[in-house]
């Protein structure tokens, strides 16, 4: 069984306040993308334990001891929600520690194909707790996260086509969170009609992304690439997206997105680059 584990972008991402456990509430309204991880799934016969391997451009990014795809199996079986062992290998090909939750992808991926979708609440919230908060995520393929604890798909689905840009600065979720000073108002809903493409892409440009200053502050080639980006003929808006330190720009269509890859990667040769669009 080969799966296709996708990463996602958050368009917004607001910091509304610091909770009691230590995690931050934040609302963000996102999509998952065509940019994906291979995961090559199948039942280990014979044998009682799981054997997780990771290949590809990032995996030796990967901690082969403790990472998303073990504890997932780790917590499903303590549930009684799974009772096989696996051989899992995951061909990594979303950049980690780029803000584009891929190691939560690969977990929340591997959870939806042997529950079949099939979950309830209080055991989505325990596997929740250990795996990642964004875990939610990754069950709407666009989606607004309302709090921790909630998020909504997005009744009309959008076609967007973005340029990702990863400078190969690895970016600590943990340690960007830890700087945040500031919050932002919660938002109790969004009043625009998102189903109307021209209110959803005004709404994207109007809003930002909390973390962003912090990520620029401590690498200062941030503001300058996405300065860059911004200016290109057909971008809406460039912003990074989660804790970074990846890019993108929202382009109005795929030619201008690669018009835009092409004149980038002549300036920026050492960067990694990939055009995208929403799945």
């Amino acid at each position: 069984m080969v799966l296709r584990s996708y990463a996602k972008i958050n368009l917004t991402l607001s910091v509304n306040k610091k909770l009691k456990s230590g995690l931050h509430n934040i609302q963000s309204v996102y999509c998952l993308i065509n940019l994906h991880d291979k995961i090559f799934l199948k039942k280990n016969k014979n044998k009682h334990f799981d054997q997780v391997s990771f290949t590809g451009p990032f995996s030796k990014d990967i901690n082969k001891s403790n990472n998303s795809v073990k504890k997932v199996l780790k917590v499903m079986r303590k549930n009684k929600i799974i009772h096989d062992y696996y051989s899992v290998k995951v061909n990594k090909k979303i950049p980690v520690f780029a803000g584009l939750g891929g190691g939560t992808s690969n977990a929340a991926t591997l959870l939806k194909h042997l529950t079949k979708n099939s979950l309830n609440k209080k055991i989505l919230s325990k596997i929740t707790r250990k795996v990642g908060s964004d875990l939610r995520l990754f069950f709407h393929n666009q989606g607004y996260q309302k709090n921790l604890k909630s998020v909504t798909h997005l009744k009309k689905k959008h076609k967007f086509h973005f340029l990702l840009i990863f400078p190969k600065i690895k970016s600590s979720t943990k340690s960007v969170y830890a700087k945040v000073k500031n919050y932002s108002k919660l938002k109790k809903t969004f009043n625009k009609n998102l189903a109307v493409r021209k209110n959803f892409i005004e709404l994207l440009i109007n809003s930002r992304n909390d973390l962003q200053s912090i990520v620029e502050k401590k690498h200062k080639i941030l503001k300058k690439l996405l300065f860059n980006i911004n200016e290109l003929k057909g971008c809406h808006f460039s912003r990074m997206t989660g804790s970074g330190s990846t890019c993108y720009g929202l382009f109005v269509n795929k030619n201008s997105s690669l018009v835009a890859l092409k004149k980038l990667r002549k300036k920026y040769p050492k960067f990694w680059f990939s055009i995208a669009k929403t799945i």
